[in-house]
């Protein structure tokens, strides 16, 4: 019995494997194949703007008191000059979706102070590195540390890696700080609980979350640590976790110029006296240089200048988004209300002596009196191109136009354009082209036009820079009224 039973259990086996001998193998799957963009240096220059997907932080990109700011922003914007470009940021908080947009071809440069990784390489293109940090851990030090001599709060926090062992640490999702700390706890012999927050969570946010101890450990690059440090006093970044790691841009695989003319362009850079004080200034001297709690920090008080309340008032009589009639006054005054030009215009909007007696103005230097004779002028301009202009967006660019240079310059512009068969309703490549020509002789002398001369570089340039401002605002200020 027993023997008549081993052979039936043979035969079962010999029936398995063979049918499984005969069943067709699984394809291997196949890894789709991601789309990349065919759009290098040449056709960026071409088009005459370069677009940098960047987060809004306190090393890449952010705003103070209406001033744009950043490491990375920094060192793009030169390049960008130096390449006759204008520098467009598009303000992505996944990095995910960062990596998405590059290579779909909607951003040109990814800096996103990435630490260049095996696995990152296999999707995008890293440049020259601009920077070599290490990965630091990120803890509270302990209660009542500001009576504790540095030794004692050595003691008291982690400093060996290996007692993170059991313990919680909260990281970016899709971060080289997962992999970091899981290749870490296969060097120390024992498990870190490693946790990936959400995809829209940033390494600032984790760290706030440090700070104000709602999770205890976190891991960041070491200049981002030490600039958040700054402002949260009572987080440690002293521990370090990795060796020295390149800090790089990103590029399309396919955009070889660009990335060519990107490392020429680093490695000449790091060279210059210049890199070291823009590094500086965010890393070694900030603290000297901007007031890390100060509540026009863009993601922290989400403010722009000490005007705000007085822009918004004015704004919503003019119907205008606030944001852009803050732009307005940042390019006219940088929110300084004793502002004075080469041309004798005062305040926080620049008012010109003539205008600002025609609106009642004792005081041009106080900022409530300038700010509403400013909205007086802009209303009565408002006026003049209501029934010409009918688009209201088109009509706000020949109104900031007016602004800037006077209503009958801009409306001689209208009529050379209309001269040549155009409509002399739109600005962007139309009436801006003639004013540009208005500064040459063969144009100011044309029967058309009644004001004569006008060096229209500067009012182009006007409208164009307070748009720009403009759109940064949007990015990084929520229009919550």
């Amino acid at each position: 019995m027993h023997l008549l039973y081993r052979s039936f259990c043979c035969l079962i086996l010999l029936f398995v494997l063979a049918f499984n001998a005969c069943r067709s193998p699984k394809p291997p799957v196949e890894k789709k194949e991601e789309f990349i963009a065919k759009f290098d240096l040449d056709k960026i220059k071409k088009r005459g703007y370069i677009i940098v997907s960047m987060d809004n932080n306190s090393t890449g990109y952010f705003l103070y008191r209406g001033r744009t700011m950043g490491f990375e922003y920094e060192l793009l914007k030169r390049f960008a000059d130096e390449h006759d470009l204008e520098l467009r940021i598009d303000v992505t908080k996944s990095l995910e979706e960062a990596f998405d947009k590059l290579n779909r071809g909607e951003t040109d440069i990814l800096a996103y102070n990435l630490t260049v990784t095996k696995e990152r390489k296999e999707r995008i293109a890293f440049t020259e590195y601009h920077n070599l940090v290490r990965q630091v851990l990120v803890q509270r030090k302990p209660d009542g540390w500001k009576k504790m001599h540095p030794k004692k709060i050595d003691r008291l926090v982690l400093r060996n890696p290996v007692d993170l062992i059991d313990k919680t640490v909260y990281v970016r999702h899709h971060s080289a700080h997962k992999t970091r700390m899981d290749n870490l706890s296969e060097e120390i012999g024992g498990d870190i609980d490693v946790r990936e927050d959400s995809t829209d969570v940033e390494t600032e946010e984790l760290i706030r979350k440090v700070a104000s101890g709602e999770i205890d450990f976190t891991v960041a690059e070491e200049d981002v640590a030490l600039v958040n440090a700054s402002f949260y006093p009572n987080i440690d970044v002293k521990t370090a976790v990795s060796f020295p790691q390149q800090i790089a841009w990103a590029v399309r695989k396919n955009a070889d110029s660009l990335h060519i003319e990107l490392d020429h362009w680093i490695l000449r850079m790091k060279k210059r006296p210049a890199y070291h004080v823009i590094y500086n200034r965010y890393f070694k001297k900030r603290k000297t240089q901007l007031n890390p709690e100060s509540e026009y920090f863009t993601f922290e008080g989400g403010k722009i200048s000490p005007y705000d309340e007085m822009i918004k008032k004015v704004a919503l009589e003019l119907e205008w988004d606030w944001r852009l009639l803050a732009a307005l006054v940042y390019k006219e005054s940088k929110f300084n209300p004793r502002a004075v030009s080469w041309a004798g215009a005062r305040g926080l909007m620049q008012l010109m002596p003539n205008t600002a007696q025609a609106h009642g103005v004792t005081n041009p230097s106080d900022p409530w009196q300038n700010i509403n004779a400013g909205k007086k002028h802009l209303k009565w301009l408002q006026n003049i191109w209501k029934d010409e202009i009918t688009d209201p967006d088109e009509r706000v660019k020949f109104i900031l136009a007016s602004y800037n240079v006077g209503q009958g310059h801009v409306q001689d512009a209208i009529a050379l354009a209309k001269k040549e068969g155009l409509s002399g309703e739109i600005w962007y490549g139309e009436v801006e082209e003639y004013l540009l020509k208005k500064s040459k002789r063969q144009y100011y002398r044309d029967p058309v036009v009644k004001y004569g001369y006008c060096r229209g570089v500067e009012t182009v340039n006007y409208v164009r820079t307070v748009y720009t401002i403009y759109q940064t605002y949007m990015k990084l200020v929520p229009n919550k009224e």
